[in-house]
């Protein structure tokens, strides 16, 4: 099932787990593009799971449908 949104999955290296500071973004790990949050969450939770032993890995869901309309609630 779909809610009309695109969901973006990607993960890399973090200055600190507490932040979305990427340290390099040339070796973010783009996981994929998803048509549901659930979907998304899914992804999201696998790639995050791989990493588990890693602490400053972090992955993160972002809506696109906000970076490309910010004024959309």
């Amino acid at each position: 099932m779909t809610d009309g949104q695109l969901y973006l999955v990607f993960g890399g290296k973090v200055s600190d787990p507490r932040t979305t500071d990427f340290i390099d973004t040339a070796t973010l790990d783009t996981v994929g593009i998803y048509p549901s949050y659930e979907l998304a969450r899914n992804a999201w939770k696998g790639a995050s799971q791989a990493k588990v032993d890693d602490a400053m890995t972090k992955y993160v869901v972002v809506c696109l449908d906000k970076l490309l309309d910010p004024e959309q609630d």
